[in-house]
């Protein structure tokens, strides 16, 4: 990839950060792609897409641990769960065969498996040798007929955001308006209902949380052409260009496709969120309201006012047992503001939340729920977090599972959030199952026994503790709560 083609996507038209005084997101610093490079970043954006062979053009350590290495689910097809790799060598490199190991790759993806597509990713190694990835691509394509699209997404060229976006960039530029969507089955124009179309961009079904709420649009008679990329196929990709709307769903990950299929297409586009009960109902409303069908809007209202009612009803034991309780959320993007929503449903309280890779968009939706002097977390490490969690007397840390050993080792209850997770918590039916894991998270019996005094210190033995403050850390409950042990922070690294 050119470095104009990477300014470009850093300085991207419809991102808060070109408001201010430097426009566009900041260059990556050395050793900024730590936490996920720009291929990390390619393959999260693309790997969902169920049907399609995606082979790593480069090392095998490239590949890293491919099979369920995130949560995301599908109702058919698994071949995107199964790891390809040219595995380049050192010899390789020095022999100059790196693509005539790609093309002879996608020959044995094609051969064996049949997909509706490959996509070929770039990483460092062939990007610094001066491998030719589009034109091996094209090569195959002629060659076997099926569709092969490169992915240059070198890791060095910048963070996981850019990688994002370079994979939304690759889909508008070799997939979207090459196909046209499916013709309407006979029976879908039911009662006279329009049937509308639609496409989620961001949206990986986590979990399955997109099946949470995809009975929802049906039941509207609202089509979702394509969901990139959770569950998606390579065909409906194909088709995202007649979307009537496009709802971003994963905050600013891949804005340039939404801003694109506009430009092209003339594709109106919002931002939402599918956690919180007041969010899946602003989002439904949205959709109805940038379509203008009267008869659309007032069939929404009507669903929303019967699916509130009956969360709400089902929702009022957990709050019982959840109102009060202080919570610090540590995670980025999206989920930065979108789940402070959700746990102020369930009359939790959100002490701070995590900001690493939020926009300014995020920051500011953040100041709505929480005030103007929101807590926001830039860097989170165990030590800054433990502090959070002692001065505010904090009942549980929801954050992502890099932050699981963290908390158990300073006893404080923890809710894993991010790409592993094993529960949905999107749309209506995910706010029952977020207060459910909440509770049965914060109100463990495990927290009581393990704060209480080893045995040899109750005999009077010598212990190496570090007594925890009067409803300290992590006490679960702080009315009754027993003190326990919580290892000091030097213990924890940070």
């Amino acid at each position: 990839m050119k470095q104009k083609d990477i300014a470009e996507l850093l300085d991207e038209p419809a991102c808060a950060h070109n408001k201010k005084s430097k426009s566009g997101c900041a260059k990556p610093k050395p050793g900024a792609t730590a936490g996920g490079c720009a291929f990390d970043g390619a393959q999260i954006a693309l790997l969902p897409i169920a049907d399609v062979a995606h082979i790593v053009h480069g090392p095998i350590a490239c590949a890293g641990s491919s099979w369920d290495n995130r949560g995301t689910r599908t109702s058919g097809s698994r071949l995107f769960r199964i790891g390809m790799t040219t595995d380049l060598t050192e010899q390789d490199v020095i022999m100059g065969r790196g693509e005539k190991r790609l093309f002879h790759s996608i020959r044995q993806a094609v051969e064996d498996h049949r997909p509706a597509a490959v996509f070929v990713y770039n990483t460092c190694v062939p990007a610094l040798i001066g491998d030719d990835v589009e034109a091996v691509c094209r090569a195959a394509e002629e060659r076997w007929g099926t569709p092969v699209v490169p992915v240059d997404a070198a890791g060095f060229y910048g963070t996981k955001n850019l990688g994002n976006r370079i994979a939304g960039e690759s889909m508008v530029k070799h997939v979207c308006g090459t196909r046209e969507p499916d013709p309407l089955p006979e029976d879908a124009q039911r009662e006279g209902i329009r049937v509308h179309d639609i496409s989620l961009v961001g949206e990986y079904n986590i979990a399955g949380e997109l099946w949470h709420v995809l009975p929802l649009f049906d039941e509207l008679g609202i089509r979702v052409l394509c969901t990139l990329s959770g569950d998606a196929r390579y065909r409906e990709v194909q088709t995202m260009h007649r979307s009537e709307v496009n709802m971003m769903v994963c905050s600013k990950a891949m804005i340039n496709v939404a801003r694109k299929l506009q430009e092209a297409f003339g594709t109106p586009w919002f931002e939402g969120s599918f956690y919180g009960v007041g969010d899946v109902s602003q989002a439904l409303r949205e959709i109805a309201r940038i379509i203008a069908d009267d008869d659309l809007s007032r069939r929404t209202e009507a669903l929303i006012e019967r699916e509130e009612a009956a969360i709400d009803a089902a929702l009022e034991p957990w709050r019982e047992r959840l109102r009060g309780k202080k919570v610090l959320l540590y995670t980025g993007g999206v989920k930065s503001w979108s789940v402070i929503a959700a746990l102020q449903d369930l009359g939790m309280q959100v002490v701070a939340t995590g900001t690493k890779k939020s926009t300014e968009e995020d920051k500011s939706r953040i100041r709505e729920l929480m005030g103007r002097d929101a807590v926001m977390i830039e860097d989170g490490n165990p030590r800054a977090l433990i502090k959070i969690v002692r001065d505010n007397d904090v009942d549980v840390l929801i954050a992502g599972g890099r932050n699981m050993y963290t908390a158990l080792k300073a006893r404080i209850p923890f809710l894993d959030i991010n790409q592993e997770r094993e529960f949905g918590y999107a749309g209506y039916t995910g706010m029952v199952e977020l207060a459910r894991q909440l509770v049965l998270t914060i109100e463990s019996p495990v927290w009581h026994a393990v704060r209480q005094p080893a045995p040899w210190a109750r005999r009077g033995e010598s212990a190496n503790v570090h007594p925890a403050g009067e409803g300290g850390a992590g006490t679960g409950s702080r009315d009754g709560a027993v003190p326990g042990t919580v290892p000091s922070t030097e213990t924890l690294g940070g």
